[in-house]
């Protein structure tokens, strides 16, 4: 079995792709992304604000008690990712990519809707940390089937800038780590203890929750994409058993190698993000003891870099190849990150916090900008949106939702403060050695592909 060779193909031979205006080109970069910033924005603030989250909605007597069930109710969240992949993806493919964004984005809303206005343990006692977890759970689902569709409706949207396209997905993640580091550090600094812990920080998931229906609105006025609409012509006219059926073997029989190896790819992205940006502030406030506005200055600096060099990096690998990029970073990440927490660890500076945050930031965006394209072009179109959902669901559930609480834990138990350096390092390995293996199968690929074209 060999990656999918399908992903560089047209949508139809009858059907061509029609070059795009550059304000359709916005609507769709837009409308794609916005769910994906807004998920991780409300996923940041819920991090940047554990330690008052904690004391509002699960108060102990043990400071790091209440601060870990905090972090760990943000962790349970992720466990309804693969669930969320599999039913919206599968919605996706069979409804239509607009369609599942438009539902995705609707639920996201409900979660952000809920920590917004959700009354604190002191009032309705134990209902407060049930419905905050409730809240999570919504929202994870809802996540879990965003990135397939989102990705599959930019890709399929322009077959020779794959990778520009999907870079978006992770451009905006940048973005909405400086929103939210910047509300973070703004409201850390500027508003007084009493009124921060009681409603200053419910201002950026109102924020968010402004942000929602303005993508609810634009998704639902978008077209489908041709390359999807020539896969749906084609599944009525072969009829609707035989399509079903295959779509059933592309997703459960025959992509399982597939979905893995995306599965590992993901690592290195994911951690980047739950380690080397959510999780910064509370370490640099509790492992480094600086103070806490300054440490949301990292993020933006990290977030920054992400949201300028993704599409850089994602435009490069449609012109020099997605795996020779994401390889390399791979490989320096492995080889730096322990240097850098090692001497982060000796000099415990704001100036080397910003030093490590913006080298870690280029390394996220070098890897993560291409990605989505590589992604996409490992399974076929029928499968797409469900491959891409559930591979990237698991990666995050397995490798990023609890990294804080494993990381803070090992903290805790060792007094070791180089755990974020072996979690991040474990990461990179892991995608390394998943890009080789890709790299060996899609070269295979081309080749058989090669013996059988008629001379």
């Amino acid at each position: 079995m060999t990656v999918s060779a399908s992903s560089s193909s047209s949508a139809s031979p009858h059907r061509p792709f029609v070059p795009l205006s550059k304000a359709k080109i916005r609507r769709i970069v837009f409308s794609s992304s916005v769910g994906n910033a807004l998920e991780w924005f409300d996923f940041l603030v819920y991090g940047f604000f554990a330690t008052i989250i904690a004391k509002q909605f699960f108060p102990m007597q043990d400071e790091w008690l209440s601060t870990l069930l905090a972090i760990a109710t943000f962790g349970i969240s992720f466990l309804m990712r693969p669930l969320g992949a599999v039913v919206l993806g599968v919605y996706g493919d069979r409804k239509g990519r607009k369609a599942a964004l438009t539902l995705a984005i609707a639920l996201m809303m409900i979660g952000t809707f809920t920590m917004a206005v959700m009354p604190p343990f002191s009032s309705i006692g134990v209902a407060a940390p049930v419905l905050v977890l409730l809240a999570r759970l919504v929202q994870g689902f809802a996540v879990g089937g965003e990135f397939g569709s989102a990705t599959a409706f930019m890709v399929e949207h322009s077959p020779s800038q794959r990778g520009y396209y999907a870079s978006w997905q992770f451009a905006s993640q940048g973005l909405a780590a400086i929103t939210a580091a910047a509300f973070g550090s703004l409201l850390t600094g500027w508003l007084p203890a009493e009124h921060l812990n009681s409603w200053g920080w419910r201002v950026p998931f109102v924020f968010g929750l402004l942000i929602g229906p303005v993508g609810y609105y634009i998704r639902s006025h978008l077209d489908e994409t041709p390359e999807f609409v020539a896969m749906r012509e084609q599944r009525e006219a072969a009829g609707a058993h035989k399509a079903a059926d295959e779509t059933k073997d592309a997703s459960f029989a025959s992509q399982w190698v597939n979905l893995l190896l995306a599965i590992g790819i993901v690592a290195q992205s994911t951690v980047g993000v739950y380690v080397l940006q959510l999780y910064m502030p509370l370490y640099a406030v509790k492992q480094l003891h600086m103070a806490a506005a300054a440490s949301f200055g990292v993020v933006v600096l990290n977030g920054g870099m992400q949201f300028i060099f993704s599409p850089l990096m994602g435009a490069l690998s449609d012109r020099i190849g997605r795996i020779r990029i994401m390889l390399t970073t791979s490989v320096l990440m492995g080889v730096l990150i322990y240097p850098m927490f090692a001497w982060l660890q000796s000099h415990p500076t704001i100036g080397w916090l910003l030093a490590l945050q913006g080298v870690a930031g280029i390394f996220k965006a070098a890897y993560s900008g291409p990605m989505p394209a590589l992604m996409s072009e490992i399974f076929p179109t029928q499968v797409r949106s469900t491959g891409l959902s559930i591979a990237y669901s698991l990666g995050v559930t397995l490798f990023g939702g609890f990294a804080p609480t494993i990381v803070e834990t090992f903290i805790h138990l060792t007094g070791d403060k180089l755990a974020p350096s072996y979690y991040v390092l474990l990461a990179a390995v892991l995608s390394g050695v998943s890009l080789a293996i890709v790299a060996v199968r899609m070269r295979r690929g081309r080749l058989a592909q090669a013996r059988v074209q008629p001379a």
